[in-house]
């Protein structure tokens, strides 16, 4: 049978947001403890007393994913150049078995000016492409006859030059990415390779993105 504290650890776990404010003490234990106590109540399948759930709050040890936030953080100091890119357009397209030809040929123009950015994501059943905006009326083009299931103009990037140590230690992209989810920042999309790690938003969030990953750098 389930103690007090093991059904207490495993809601808290749930969501680590709420396990980091913990730990950096900017949530009230009490408050916290009235919200989840319904939970704990139907999992044991008996009423239980705020203090006690207050109390299995206090004891919680740091998690595997705080014990390792000293090293991620280790990680960030050694962030590598970052790359800011602006007027860039994202499209999505319906995977087709003419859209490989396609991307064939828009590489292929890519490749003609170093002035050109182009990313290229081919997933399940559709695939995204963000390039700069001198590219647009080529992708426009070369894709009239595909099906364009979304775009978005006036979007900017940053690309981040991960340490290498990144392929052995997880949570660094969580790391990078809960900073602007605090911040509130919607991403656009993510690009990533093995020790790159790239950031799309829309222009107007560019800089607050920017300021968040040089505060990483410098803290």
């Amino acid at each position: 049978m389930k103690t007090i504290q093991e059904v207490v650890e495993s809601t808290i776990r749930k969501t680590p947001f709420i396990e980091e404010a913990l730990n950096e003490k900017l949530i009230n234990v009490s408050s916290l403890a009235r919200i989840i106590l319904p939970e704990v109540s139907t999992i044991l399948k008996k009423d239980v007393k705020v203090g006690a759930v207050m109390m299995a709050i206090n004891r919680l040890s740091p998690a595997s994913e705080l014990r390792i936030r000293k090293n991620i953080k280790k990680l960030a100091l050694d962030l590598g150049d970052v790359i800011v890119r602006s007027d860039l357009c994202d499209f999505t397209f319906k995977n087709t078995p003419s859209l490989l030809k396609e991307i064939a040929k828009i590489l292929a123009k890519s490749a003609e000016n170093s002035d050109y950015f182009l990313t290229v994501s081919q997933g399940i059943f559709e695939t995204n492409i963000v390039t700069s905006k001198n590219l647009r009326p080529y992708v426009e083009g070369i894709f009239e006859q595909e099906s364009l299931t979304h775009s978005m103009l006036e979007l900017a990037s940053i690309t981040i030059k991960l340490p290498q140590a990144n392929l052995e230690q997880s949570g660094i992209y969580y790391f990078i990415l809960k900073q602007l989810a605090w911040a509130d920042i919607p991403l656009q999309e993510i690009i990533s390779t093995t020790n790159e790690m790239t950031i799309v938003v829309k222009e107007e969030d560019i800089n607050q993105t920017f300021s968040i990953l040089m505060d990483m750098k410098l803290s």
